[in-house]
C-alpha cells in the first residue's frame, strides 16, 4: 500500500504514514444535532466510512472518532421555540442520525463522543491556555487570542492582518481582536450551564473538538477530517487552540471533502434546493425507487474533493450503473459448465484489484475505483457467454464483494430494481438477430450507461456489439457533437 492523500495543511499529495505503525488514528467533526441531516452530512459521512474502510482493508487497525456537537445556539433555539429541553432536541437528532446514515451503510465510529460528556476537559484545556497567556477572560467568558498564535491562518492560507482588514465592525468590542474566538461562553438566562473557574457557562464550539480529539486519540494523531467549510474557522481555531496548549503538532493530515451542489447550484434554504436524506427517500419521484446503495454509489461517482452536482438525472444513472452489476450477479447465481471455460478470469480480477488498489492510493479516487469494478463486469459477461463454470461464477462473484465492501456496495442479497429481461439481454448481433426481446426504457438506459463507459475505456468493439443489438430490436442510437447520446424506438 502506498496511499498518497491530499493534506489541506500542507496543500499537496503526500504519502500517508501512520505515527503507529499498522494503527490509524483518526477524528472527524460530526454534526450539531439540532435538525435532520442534509445531503452534504451524508457526503462527509460517506467520505470518512470509506477511507476508514480502506485503511482496514489494508491491515491498519483505525482508531475512528466522530463527535455529536449537543450544546449550540442553534439547539439552544431550537428547544426555546419548542419549549423542551435541549437534551430532547438533541437525543431526537442523534437517533435519526443513526437511523439515516445506516440506511447508507456508514459504520458507527469506534467513538461518538458528545461534548455534554467533555466538560471537565474543555474547562481543563481553557485553563492551560489561560496560564499560557494565549487565552484571556472578559467577564464570565474567555477567548482565545489569535495574535498571541504567530502560526494562525497556516490551514486556511490566510493572514491576521487580512482578516482584521475584512472583519464586520459590529464585533465584540470587548475582543482584544475581531478574529479572537470565545473558549467558554458565561451562562444566559435560560440556557444549559455548568460550573467552572469563571463561573456558570457553557463551553465554545472550537474549544469542544480539540476537548474530545485528544481525550480519545492524544495530543497528536493522524487523520483530521471535515467538509471543506469547516477549513475557517473551525480547524484553524482547533489547531491554534490545540498546538497553543501543548506545543505540539495536532493532527499530521488535513482531509477535506467538496460541496454538494443542487443541479449545479448551491444548496440552499432559500432557493428552495435543500434535501435532507429523509426528504430524498421520501420525495414522490425518488422514494419508489430509492435505496441507500444507490445514493451511495452516485456519493461516490465523485471524487471526494470536488463539488459533487445532485440532481434526479444522477441518480437515475446511479441506479441504472447498480442494474448492470446486480443483472450480473444474477447471471453469476445460475449454474455454468463443468468445464472452466472463459479463460482469463483470474487475469481479469488481478488486473482489476490492482487497478482498483492504485485508484484508492491515489488520494481515494473513487470513480475511477468504480471504473475498474465496471470493467470487470465487462470481461465476466463476455466470460458467462462463452461458458463460465459453476466454480468460476462463484470465485467472480466474490470477487464483486470483496472489492465491494471496501466501498460498502453489492452487499444486497435481493435487488428489486433489476430486470429479468436485462439478465437474457443479447449481447451481439448475432444473438440479437435470433433472440427477439421487448426492452423497456430501463433496460435501453441502462445498456447506453454500459455503452457509454465502454467509449471512456475505448473499448470500441463493446459498444459498437451493443449498439448494434439495440438496432436489431428496433433501437436507434443518436450521437450528439457533446458525447451524449439519444435514441428513439
Amino acid at each position: 500500500m502506498m496511499l498518497k492523500i491530499f493534506n489541506t495543511l500542507t496543500g499537496r499529495r503526500e504519502v500517508f504514514e501512520p505515527m503507529e505503525p499498522n494503527k490509524v488514528r483518526m477524528y472527524v467533526c460530526g454534526v450539531t444535532v439540532y435538525d435532520y441531516c442534509h445531503i452534504g452530512h451524508a457526503r462527509s459521512a460517506l467520505v470518512f466510512d470509506v477511507l476508514r474502510r480502506y485503511l482496514e482493508s489494508c491491515g491498519y487497525a483505525v482508531t475512528f472518532v466522530k463527535n455529536f456537537t449537543d450544546v449550540d445556539d442553534k439547539i439552544i433555539k431550537r428547544a426555546n421555540e419548542q419549549g423542551v429541553a435541549c437534551d430532547a432536541i438533541t437525543t431526537k437528532y442523534i437517533q435519526a442520525y443513526h437511523e439515516d446514515m445506516g440506511k447508507l451503510g456508514i459504520r458507527v465510529a469506534t467513538e461518538e463522543p458528545k461534548a455534554t460528556e467533555h466538560i471537565a476537559e474543555i474547562v481543563q484545556l481553557t485553563e492551560q491556555l489561560v496560564a499560557k497567556g494565549l487565552a484571556y477572560i472578559v467577564g464570565g467568558d474567555v477567548y482565545f487570542e489569535v495574535a498571541k498564535y504567530p502560526e494562525y491562518g497556516r490551514l486556511s492560507k490566510r493572514r491576521i492582518e487580512d482578516l482584521q482588514a475584512g472583519a464586520r465592525v459590529d464585533v465584540d468590542e470587548r475582543k482584544r481582536h475581531p478574529m479572537d474566538f470565545a473558549l467558554w461562553k458565561s451562562s444566559k438566562h435560560g440556557e444549559p450551564a455548568w460550573e467552572s473557574p469563571w463561573g456558570l457557562g457553557r463551553p465554545g464550539w472550537h474549544i469542544e473538538c480539540s476537548a474530545m480529539s485528544m481525550q480519545h486519540l492524544g495530543e497528536t494523531f493522524d487523520i483530521h477530517g471535515g467538509g471543506m467549510d469547516l477549513i475557517f474557522p473551525h480547524h484553524e481555531n482547533e489547531i491554534a487552540q490545540s498546538c497553543g496548549a501543548t506545543g505540539k503538532e495536532f493532527a499530521r493530515y488535513w482531509v477535506h471533502n467538496g460541496f454538494v451542489q443542487i443541479n449545479q447550484e448551491k444548496m440552499s434554504k432559500s432557493l428552495g434546493n435543500f434535501f435532507t436524506i429523509r426528504e430524498i427517500f421520501e420525495k414522490s419521484e425518488w422514494s419508489e425507487e430509492m435505496t441507500g446503495e444507490i445514493l451511495r454509489y452516485f456519493l461516490l461517482s465523485t471524487h471526494y474533493r470536488g463539488p459533487l452536482d445532485f440532481s434526479d438525472q444522477a441518480l437515475k444513472e446511479a441506479k441504472n450503473a447498480l442494474n448492470g452489476f446486480y443483472d450480473l450477479f444474477g447471471r453469476l447465481s445460475e449454474s455454468g459448465g463443468e468445464a472452466v471455460r472463459g479463460e482469463g478470469l483470474d487475469q481479469a480480477v488481478d488486473r482489476c484489484r490492482a487497478a482498483f488498489q492504485a485508484a484508492m492510493d491515489d488520494d481515494l479516487n473513487t470513480p475511477v475505483a468504480i471504473a475498474t469494478l465496471q470493467g470487470l463486469r465487462s470481461d465476466v459477461n463476455k466470460m458467462i457467454d462463452k461458458g463460465l463454470s459453476t466454480e468460476g461464477r462463484k470465485k467472480a462473484r466474490q470477487e464483486f464483494r470483496s472489492l465491494g465492501k471496501v466501498l460498502g456496495l453489492f452487499d444486497v442479497d435481493t435487488w428489486q430494481f433489476g430486470s429479468a429481461v436485462s439478465e437474457t439481454l443479447p449481447l451481439n448481433i448475432e444473438e440479437a438477430t435470433t433472440v427477439k426481446l421487448v426492452l423497456n426504457e430501463r433496460d435501453i438506459e441502462r445498456m447506453l450507461i454500459e455503452r457509454r463507459e465502454a467509449r471512456n475505456r475505448k473499448d470500441f468493439q463493446r459498444a459498437d456489439e451493443i449498439r448494434k443489438s439495440l438496432a436489431a430490436q428496433g433501437v436507434i442510437i443518436e450521437d450528439k457533437p457533446d458525447g451524449t447520446s439519444r435514441w428513439k424506438r
